[in-house]
């Protein structure tokens, strides 16, 4: 992933003390020019990987670029170990390439997974991606060197010139094929390790054609050339067309959940229809009974049964009408059948759901299966810790109004909090392994600016919040 310039063979530092003084001078400014332009030359390769990994994570914001000033530290450390390799075996150039690739692979995806708070095999998947788009660019670009007959001077110019105008180029149309996206779409679904060591394979290849152009004939290159932009292609084709395999897999899975959702509420419906049946058959009863309370004078008994009737209907039938009222106010498909699912869940287990939806959810300012996932994520979470007490209740409320969207999910809880660790890869109070995925909900809302998430635990109640503000 670099784009080297020629660096004069300076194989042993110790031979500068047979030099004479008058030549040492022009020596260790030549050697000093060298190390400027292998800086140079890493430092536009880290710079390019970055537009091109900024395309690749459909990065939408800007609150990662704060971040960049850390990455720095890897273009002067493999300056350092390129050059001391290069005194070191100046012969063994193939394996120096290798060495110094692989640093810039393994240093730019630790950046990386620290900057989207991702994991690692994630965040190196990413960065191969976005390596053979800017190997592509560095291939493209490199030729130049020997095609142009200027100084090295000159020569340096004219690639950079063509190596930015092709980068610049590309992050352009990966923008505009919203290619981000897609691969967002196997971070989602697909194997962090097998997708890693398969995009690796396909950079080390990008890699490969890199190197191979020192014994390319002139009278080759246009042919070169097309077979570099092809290979690029290919690649990033199979890429989308794996994305859009899993994508058309999750959109028959959702509609299977959401026609099993909509049979659930038809049975829930049904349920109701025999209860109001059940209900009218006894009617005539209730009433033989409060009307010969009447006569009697009982007025007090009268208002009791006339009470218990009330909080038998509600009991039995109120609450569900309620319920598939509110539902009935979230039109987007995805979150219904979550919340529908996961009340029936509930009342399988005997936990008492409340739901609260005043108002028509028609739009989200997030993308909707991301917002499923994190409702989902903080209803697991909410369902679990509501078993450990002997009332067992989860409160869900969801309004939409002025353009804003306000989650708040509710349950009781009777152990301890610790912040610290809440929000790490696997926690759980259950114990080890047992995680439920906080740390992936921050994940997801760590991509959108217009989110911001709260948690709080006071008098035996834990409470998860999230705001979302108009549009991403």
């Amino acid at each position: 992933m670099q784009i080297f310039l020629p660096v004069r063979p300076w194989t042993n530092f110790r031979l500068c003390d047979k030099i004479p003084l008058k030549e040492r001078g022009s020596i260790m400014f030549a050697l000093l020019e060298d190390i400027l332009y292998t800086f140079t030359d890493f430092l536009t390769g880290y710079t390019a990987l970055t537009l091109c990994l900024f395309a690749v994570m459909d990065e939408r914001g800007w609150q990662r670029l704060k971040k960049l000033p850390v990455l720095l530290f890897a273009p002067l450390t493999v300056t350092f170990i390129s050059l001391t390799l290069y005194a070191a075996i100046p012969e063994a150039a193939f394996f120096r390439y290798c060495i110094n690739s692989c640093f810039n692979l393994l240093a730019c995806a630790l950046w990386a997974r620290w900057a989207w708070r991702t994991g690692f095999w994630w965040a190196f998947a990413a960065v191969c991606m976005a390596g053979v788009f800017q190997v592509a660019a560095s291939t493209l670009s490199w030729m130049l060197l020997k095609v142009i007959p200027l100084d090295r001077f000159g020569q340096f110019l004219a690639s950079e010139a063509v190596f930015w105008a092709a980068v610049l180029t590309i992050t352009a149309l990966l923008h505009l094929l919203r290619f981000g996206s897609r691969f967002r779409l196997l971070r989602e679904n697909e194997s962090g390790c097998r997708m890693a060591l398969l995009l690796f394979a396909l950079e080390s290849s990008m890699e490969m054609l890199l190197l191979m152009q020192n014994g390319i004939r002139e009278e080759y290159l246009i042919a070169y050339y097309l077979l570099v932009i092809t290979t690029a292609g290919l690649i990033t084709g199979l890429v989308t067309y794996l994305a859009q395999r899993l994508d058309a897999a999750r959109q028959v899975e959702a509609q299977r959940s959401i026609i099993a959702q909509q049979q659930l509420y038809e049975q829930d419906l049904e349920s109701i229809r025999r209860e109001v049946r059940s209900f009218r058959h006894d009617y005539k009863n209730l009433l033989a009974g409060l009307s010969e309370q009447a006569n009697e004078g009982e007025l007090d008994k009268l208002r009791a049964a006339l009470a218990e009737l009330d909080a038998g209907f509600d009991r039995r039938i109120g609450e569900k009408i309620q319920a598939s009222a509110q539902l009935g106010n979230v039109r987007i498909p995805q979150v219904r059948s979550l919340l529908l699912s996961k009340l029936t869940g509930m009342g399988e287990k005997g936990i008492d759901s409340r739901l609260e939806i005043l108002y028509p959810v028609e739009t989200l300012g997030m993308d909707p299966w991301d917002f499923t996932r994190c409702l989902g994520i903080l209803l697991d979470n909410a369902i679990e810790a509501a078993l450990d007490v002997k009332t067992p209740w989860v409160e869900t409320v969801l309004l939409a109004q002025e353009g804003r969207l306000f989650l708040r999910i509710s349950n009781p809880y009777t152990g301890t909090i610790e912040p610290a660790k809440i929000w790490g890869e696997g926690f759980s109070t259950k114990g080890k392994g047992r995680g439920l995925g906080l740390s992936s909900y921050q994940r997801i809302l760590a991509e959108y600016e217009n989110t911001a998430s709260s948690t709080s635990w006071a008098g035996g109640i834990f409470v998860q919040e999230l705001t979302v503000e108009g549009r991403p």
